[in-house]
């Protein structure tokens, strides 16, 4: 049991709100939509059911505090994108639908600002978009057939461009630069404001939370909890990586480490050499999966996955904190804007996201079970979790909408395999894609090698 809840990074140790938990369930209950999970995909869900019907009764369970797991720990990018790509839900069906959902994916970031702005939520929103840096030949050669990929398949340049090193300096200004990519769909944001302001808001909506309520078993019409049985014809499971812990479920999800660190505040000479002026949140397009955004107290967040999987699907909060893995993302942002190198670094923190083994975030209902669930997003929930939410609501609620026939709606993932291969095939392509990544940084060359461990990790 977590007891000082400020302590799981940055965004929550710098929250000025209460982060006492609210009462658990107190004995057997009832609702019409019980929603398992009090991060983004639960809470936007508990949103806009009550926007849709608020003659609803919802009730949202929440093993610790809402926000205590990715919401409230991830780099606090809402980026309008899907992590499976055009590619995979094209495949599925058809390029027309495929194309449909990318376009309500772009246009959750606006309406995250909407709500945002309509609600009250002080969280730092800020529209800047992606910058994706090219800092090898590899990289640059990369972007460019993405562009002629995402022109082909009707994604123009407002939406993603592709830079000349000058261009990119406007935004940021890395070492090693060969040119870059700006993805216009994607806010800065601090996510644990957002997350705690949005369970505020859905209880003056009418919708019921308990915190410090675990689910230890669910099914159609109910839920069991450790503090009594919730009986409701509708069911949504919205537990990302911690789906693991729930009876019959631990490979339906993996969980994967992604860790972070926060420097002091920066100063505006040191500014002055790093951009970043309009709060683009910034990568570079390396194999193993790097992110930072300049924070609204003027901070770099930035984040890495260096230890990606334990066995068994483990969660351990050891890992969290471990110290080589936050030299290492230290080491890789120093690289990248070397004024920094004798900057403070004030905040260390790590946590779980979830990955299905077909690599394909998605949303399932079923009206003959009342069961549901959204997920799957592979570290890019933040603004595809608003999105499902909505989804979820018009489906439970039968509303006439485009969202409800949207191509990730149904889609079913083959669970992860047993161990000891989950273990290996997850490491041992990490493993090849940094190596890769050395390669092309030393050579600038395109590791064919990379291609096919990134590749193979997503089938």
């Amino acid at each position: 049991m977590v007891s000082d809840y400020s302590n799981l990074s940055l965004w929550m140790a710098t929250f000025e709100g209460d982060l006492t938990p609210r009462a658990p369930l107190d004995g057997d209950a009832s609702a019409d939509v019980a929603i398992v999970g009090g991060g983004f995909t639960g809470l936007w869900t508990a949103y806009y059911l009550a926007e849709r019907d608020p003659s609803l009764s919802v009730l949202v369970i929440e093993r610790e505090i809402c926000g205590f797991g990715a919401s409230g720990r991830n780099g606090g990018w809402a980026v309008g994108e899907l992590a499976a790509g055009f590619d995979a839900y094209a495949r599925r069906s058809g390029p027309h639908a495929a194309s449909r959902l990318i376009a309500h994916a772009h246009r959750s970031v606006d309406e995250i600002g909407r709500v945002v702005a309509a609600e009250a939520i002080e969280c730092g929103f800020a529209k800047g978009g992606v910058i994706r840096f090219a800092r090898s030949r590899a990289q640059a050669g990369r972007q460019a057939a993405e562009i002629e990929h995402n022109r082909v398949n009707g994604i123009g340049a407002d939406i993603i461009r592709l830079l000349r090193p000058e261009e990119v300096r406007r935004f940021g200004r890395p070492t090693g630069l060969h040119g870059g990519i700006f993805y216009s769909p994607c806010a800065a944001l601090d996510p644990a404001r957002l997350v705690r302001g949005l369970a505020d808001v859905v209880e003056r909506r009418g919708v019921r939370i308990v915190e410090q309520t675990g689910a230890v078993g669910f099914g159609s019409g109910s839920v069991t909890t450790t503090h009594g049985k919730v009986s409701a014809p509708v069911v949504v499971r919205a537990t990302e990586a911690y789906t693991r812990d729930l009876p019959g479920e631990r490979r339906t999800l993996v969980p994967l480490y992604s860790l972070m660190i926060a420097t002091e505040p920066l100063d505006a000479a040191t500014w002055a050499e790093i951009g970043l002026d309009t709060r683009p949140t910034f990568a570079d397009d390396r194999y193993a999966v790097i992110y930072g955004q300049r924070t609204a107290d003027n901070r770099i967040a930035f984040g890495g996955r260096a230890v990606p999987y334990l066995y068994g699907s483990r969660i351990d909060p050891a890992t969290e904190r471990d110290r080589r893995s936050h030299d290492l993302i230290r080491r890789v942002l120093v690289d990248m804007f070397p004024a920094l190198e004798g900057v403070a670094v004030t905040h260390r923190w790590g946590g779980v996201l979830a990955a299905p083994r077909n690599w394909v975030p998605a949303v399932r209902y079923d009206a003959d079970t009342g069961l549901g669930t959204a997920g799957g997003y592979v570290g890019e929930g933040v603004a595809p979790s608003n999105l499902a939410g909505r989804t979820l609501a018009d489906l439970i609620t039968g509303a006439d909408s485009e969202l409800a026939d949207l191509a990730w709606v149904g889609i079913e993932s083959r669970p992860w395999e047993p161990e000891p291969l989950r273990w290996l095939g997850i490491r041992g392509t990490r493993a090849v894609m940094g190596w890769a990544d050395r390669v092309e940084f030393g050579t600038g060359r395109s590791s064919r090698l990379g291609r096919l461990a990134y590749g193979l990790l997503r089938r």
